[in-house]
């Protein structure tokens, strides 16, 4: 099989796409919900689409664990080839779970098309997506460690980085001199990571001791919209997953008070750890913020596993205590899918208000509802906005007289 999970080998931009059709495939293990399994494959639907695959059917089973051999059991594995054979215009198999790479290659023979899964799809985004050499650097050593442990299955020969003559060792087989390879490219990633963020972390020193405003939240709720309304910029934003990997920072000025708002990349559900560990360092912008805007999509049915899948890795980043806004996005879109056109105002109020009510009670911290899209609430939000930060000014310099 061809390497084609190398960065830069091909140029992205200014290319067609030419859009595939998939079948996305998932296992509903023990005691998991048939709604539960419907929403993570409404997520990888999104995440298919925003690859450039259309849906043409899915296919779910119920089993205590996925197989060992076709991650489903073989009759339903059967099904799956039956509708790619009398469907010729499929050309990709999705799994929404990881799989060995053993299980890619025996489902390749059987469906003769392309096979996926969750992380593999998220990756071929996230190189999609990459633009600055950080970006491209991170994205490309989640790839080298994702293969590496499936080298043997997946693919019979890693097309070679440098001579072979001189370079394998007595007996050394195919296998063997490949996977000392890919260990070689993750340490030489590794390196160039840490020299980055020695720049970035010089640069954080030159910015002078500015109050740091980070936004983050689940990808797809509206940070790069909310951060070109806030900054008055022009941060890339689209209705689609991962629109932005690179943190964007940008000077911002309310009143005469001055601060340093940053935008991240976000987060999502079953996120691979891999990922996860390449991107810590464009999460360092995070951990040395003062304030954080945890922005939420109100909208979205399942906004409050959202919120605890941002938590969590606000968790393991230790930011948690810091002090928090949330910021509940798309309200215009909350009012259109929940309320009846007939529903007075001042009821539709009183629904919002005791919605906030119980969503501060629940969080431990304040919430405003906004949408950013049409600056609804953003008067409101810079004006609490600017309280945190005059808090925050005063915290770290309590005996300098102010200006702001």
């Amino acid at each position: 099989m061809a390497n084609d999970w190398n960065l830069g080998e091909k140029e992205r931009k200014g290319i067609a796409k030419e859009i595939e059709k998939a079948v996305l495939i998932s296992v509903i293990i023990g005691n998991q919900s048939q709604e539960k399994a419907n929403e993570y494959l409404d997520e990888l639907e999104f995440l298919a689409q925003t690859a450039g695959a259309v849906t043409a059917k899915r296919f779910t089973q119920k089993l205590s664990h996925p197989e060992s051999r076709y991650y489903v059991r073989k009759g339903k594995m059967l099904e799956i080839k039956e509708y790619i054979e009398t469907h010729k215009d499929v050309t990709l198999a999705i799994f929404d779970d990881d799989l060995s790479g053993k299980q890619v290659s025996l489902l390749e023979e059987e469906f003769k098309i392309k096979i996926l899964d969750r992380s593999n799809l998220i990756l071929d985004i996230f190189a999609d997506r990459a633009q600055t050499a950080q970006a491209k650097a991170q994205v490309e050593l989640a790839q080298m460690q994702y293969m590496l442990p499936r080298l043997r299955g997946l693919w019979t020969h890693l097309e070679r980085q440098r001579g072979g003559i001189g370079m394998r060792g007595p007996g050394e087989t195919e296998i063997e001199t490949d996977r000392r390879i890919i260990r070689d490219k993750i340490s030489v990633l590794k390196k160039k990571l840490e020299k980055i963020d020695r720049q970035n972390a010089n640069r954080r020193k030159q910015r002078g001791q500015l109050i740091r405003v980070s936004l983050v939240g689940y990808t797809n709720v509206g940070k790069s919209t909310l951060m070109n309304t806030l900054s008055k910029s022009d941060v890339f934003a689209e209705n689609k997953l991962f629109a932005t990997l690179d943190t964007t920072v940008r000077k911002v000025v309310f009143d005469t008070m001055p601060f340093l708002l940053s935008d991240t990349v976000g987060f999502i559900r079953k996120l691979p750890h891999h990922l996860v560990e390449s991107f810590k360092s464009t999460l360092d912008e995070v951990r040395e913020s003062d304030i954080i805007l945890h922005v939420v999509d109100i909208a979205h049915p399942q906004y409050e596993d959202h919120i605890a899948s941002v938590n969590k890795t606000l968790q393991s980043l230790e930011v948690l205590e810091k002090p928090t806004l949330y910021i509940f996005n798309k309200i215009d879109s909350y009012r259109k899918r929940n309320y009846d056109a007939f529903l007075e105002d001042e009821i539709k109020s009183e629904i919002e208000k005791e919605l906030k009510e119980n969503l501060e009670n629940n969080l431990n911290n304040p919430g405003i509802f906004i949408s950013a899209l049409k600056k609804e609430g953003v008067p409101e939000l810079r004006e609490i906005l600017s309280s945190m930060i005059r808090k925050e000014y005063e915290k770290r310099y309590p005996y300098q007289a102010k200006t702001w």
